[in-house]
């Protein structure tokens, strides 16, 4: 046995102990509660990175160090339902992750279907605290039986409304938002009811508006042009009070001839030629593509339902985001990459990033109260 091995199972054994349980309990305890104290974020995430590491470096088996993970996630998910977080999204299977070997894809299929299941059963950590289970990403990846047994979970915790597990699984950012941008166009070309038609209203940009009035002052045109020679062959027959010989008629029309040779409309010098019929453009009344805005692929992203994301956090010490949340992270968010393996990751770890999140909300609004002070001043 390594020496790490060897220290870490000295170390469960030690909290393992009575009396060191009842007074770590003791301490979380108090710690979540001076947390409530404060602002609490409603919505963290969490890139769940290390377990393969961890399992290397304490030299087990790379499933060992997911099962650890897990551990970690249910302790770190009391905390936050505990503390009053009401949203909690994990990145549990990338679809990237089918990249791997068959052996390790299938031990978290297998994994992934039997804890969900655990953790949603009775008198269970999700039941405690009211929280259901939503699965966000593309199921046509996933195996039929770990389909059946994730939506059983589903179902279990459908009851609760307290709080939100959000497992992404399979998942990543682009295909969530290709599906998002999939369902928009896919609402926009569907007509609406009549009961979702807006008004008409004249805008004074609009398509099919400037359309319209292309189309009436052309029609205007035509008519004016047509009434013309009418106009000008009474006049001439006032003045002249004369019959138009077969001969002058001909040579009449010999000279609109001419004229529709130099380039003239035929329709500005006779009323004998056909004017074009306008037919009204049919209306379909599909929404407006205009309207569409970022909030419109937002309500069609997977976490709709859910409040802006406040706070993510990766660990193991890498800084970047592996296509996770893209969308959902804004300029409020705020990002921690911590330098631990998530096996290791427990309450310790995790209170210092709450408790200056915290401090950072309480400058925010202090600053912008300040500033509402300064323009009252004004």
């Amino acid at each position: 046995m390594s020496h790490n091995s060897y220290g870490t199972h000295l170390r469960r054994w030690a909290l393992s102990l009575p009396p060191v349980e009842t007074a770590i309990s003791y301490a979380r305890d108090l710690l979540i509660r001076s947390l409530q104290c404060g602002p609490i974020p409603q919505h963290i995430a969490f890139v769940m990175d290390g377990n393969r590491r961890y399992a290397r470096t304490h030299s087990l088996e790379t499933i060992e160090g997911h099962n650890l993970g897990f551990e970690s996630l249910a302790r770190i998910l009391e905390v936050c339902y505990k503390s009053g977080v009401k949203v909690v999204t994990i990145y549990a299977f990338s679809i990237e992750n089918f990249k791997r070997s068959k052996w390790e894809v299938d031990a978290l299929m297998d994994m992934a279907k039997t804890k969900l299941v655990a953790m949603s059963g009775h008198g269970e950590l999700l039941e405690r605290y009211g929280a259901r289970v939503r699965i966000l990403g593309d199921r046509s990846l996933v195996r039929d039986d770990v389909l059946r047994q994730i939506d059983r979970a589903v179902e279990m915790t459908k009851g609760n409304g307290k709080a939100v597990l959000n497992v992404c699984f399979p998942y990543t950012s682009r295909e969530e938002i290709t599906q998002s941008v999939r369902e928009t166009v896919r609402q926009y070309s569907e007509p609406l009811r009549p009961e979702e038609r807006p008004r008409e209203k004249k805008k004074m940009f609009c398509e099919s508006h400037i359309r319209r009035n292309i189309q009436s002052r052309q029609l205007e045109s035509v008519l004016e042009e047509d009434d013309r020679p009418r106009r000008d062959s009474a006049q001439s027959h006032r003045e002249d009070d004369i019959v138009v010989s077969d001969g002058d008629s001909a040579s009449t029309n010999s000279d609109l001839d001419n004229s529709t040779l130099l380039g003239e409309a035929p329709s500005s010098r006779t009323s004998h030629s056909t004017s074009p019929i306008l037919k009204p453009t049919p209306t379909n009344h599909l929404p407006d593509p205009e309207s569409i805005t970022a909030e419109t692929l937002t309500q069609n992203m997977y976490t709709a339902d859910a409040p802006p994301l406040d706070l993510l956090i990766r660990t193991s010490g890498v800084c970047r985001l592996s296509d996770f949340m893209l969308w959902q992270c804004h300029e409020t968010t705020e990002l921690r990459f911590l330098d631990v393996l998530w096996p290791e990751f427990d309450l310790w770890h995790f209170v210092p990033v709450l408790l200056d999140w915290q401090r950072k909300q309480r400058k925010d609004g202090d600053d912008a109260a300040r500033a509402a002070g300064r323009l009252k001043v004004q």
